[in-house]
């Protein structure tokens, strides 16, 4: 008896496991090729979340203060766009959000560049802020060496642990001249460094005098929402009292400092850009690459043809390399950046690698090698099975 044509086809998911198998050993027997493929990624990873973590960890040094704060809402001048020294308000504002449903206290915040004169000549910038005793609710934080209870002591300070040497080699007890006023060291923080000169702390009334700030002046106001209460519902009731001014939720004040960042200021087309060329000269390597083991394994791709497979089959043996390659490389990429975090972690900068930007560069990486292997895949599928017998 002779045994009739095969008139059916292996079900779905046998050609998955079939196409799997075959695009691993492809991958294996030409492993120079992988390997090159596998840089691309690697690289095309590195420089992207190196870049994303340095622009997400200037953008953390520029919140911080927000972020740090005990405050639930912040009162800010009517215009002011960022965190920055700014024209006062009225002491009114302050006594306005005192006397406000829903406010459990309000404190006044004094912020501003004051220049700090080193022995032996010249000057050093750094932010004055100054807060309440004993909330203390501006900061410091991060604290290194000394209490937060000494900053009542006339003319005490907390510096920057790390600027010390620029300080003119300041210790604990060191005594500088502060905008013209005398001051002392009487505790260090470490990594409160924004995007310009360190923070200095001290007590509100110290910081008023060092900054000129007249006592029926503030420069911003503090919050804290009374138990039970909506931070937006009390928000919303300061707005009413105080229309002379903007009244933030910290999370918006944050948003308002990123957003403002990012439009108004070239740090988000620098690394934007730089991410850009990164992903793109990956993308080149890969597309590269892969075209290359596709025309090194016509006879190969002709012979699967020839046997009984489809275009669909071939493109899911591209799609399975493409996502092991996305996947090793996104996994060796990511191992290096965050041994790279480590390595150059500073008071001045640290890079920022949240859960999310892994997750997402594993989905970019994997779209970078779908797209890359799109001309390998319009080759494969020119491919005539008649080749092989030639």
């Amino acid at each position: 008896m002779i045994a009739g044509p095969i008139t059916t086809r292996a079900g779905f998911f046998t050609r998955i496991r079939v196409m799997t198998a075959v695009a691993v050993r492809m991958m294996l027997h030409d492993r120079l090729k992988s390997i090159g493929t596998l840089v691309g990624v690697v690289f095309a990873t590195l420089l992207a979340n190196q870049q994303a973590g340095t622009f997400l960890g200037l953008l953390d040094k520029n919140t911080m203060l927000v972020a740090n704060t005990q405050a639930d809402l912040w009162i800010v001048p009517k215009t002011l766009p960022t965190l920055q020294q700014a024209a006062p308000m009225s002491i009114s504002t302050l006594h306005r959000a005192q006397v406000t449903p829903g406010v459990a206290w309000a404190e006044p915040l004094a912020y501003g560049g004051a220049n700090l004169k080193v022995p032996g000549g010249g000057t050093e910038q750094v932010n004055v802020v100054g807060a309440r005793l004993p909330r203390a609710a501006g900061g410091p934080w991060n604290i290194v060496r000394g209490s937060v209870a000494d900053l009542r002591e006339p003319g005490a300070f907390f510096f920057e642990d790390s600027e010390r040497a620029k300080y003119g080699g300041m210790n604990l007890r060191s005594q500088r001249e502060l905008n013209g006023r005398t001051v002392h060291a009487v505790g260090f923080t470490w990594g409160l460094i924004p995007f310009g000169p360190a923070y200095a702390f001290s007590d509100y009334d110290t910081a008023r005098d060092v900054l000129g700030l007249a006592q029926d002046q503030v420069h911003f106001v503090l919050v804290g929402v009374a138990p039970g209460q909506s931070p937006e519902r009390v928000r919303d009731a300061l707005r009413e009292r105080i229309p002379d001014a903007q009244v933030l939720t910290s999370r918006e004040f944050e948003s308002k400092i990123r957003r403002y960042i990012l439009t108004q200021t070239a740090i988000g087309v620098s690394f934007g850009t730089s991410t850009f060329f990164g992903l793109l000269v990956g993308f080149v390597i890969v597309a590269l690459t892969m075209f290359s083991s596709v025309i090194d394994n016509l006879r190969e791709f002709g012979t699967l043809k020839a046997i009984g497979a489809t275009g669909w089959d071939l493109a899911l043996l591209l799609l399975v390399q493409s996502v092991l390659f996305a996947l090793l490389g996104s996994l060796v990429g990511l191992a290096l950046v965050s041994r790279i975090s480590e390595g150059i972690r500073s008071a001045n900068l640290a890079l920022v690698l949240p859960a999310p930007l892994f997750v997402g560069t594993f989905v970019v990486m994997t779209l970078m090698c779908l797209a890359a292997s799109s001309l390998a895949l319009a080759r494969v599928r020119s491919v005539e099975p008649g080749m092989v017998f030639r």
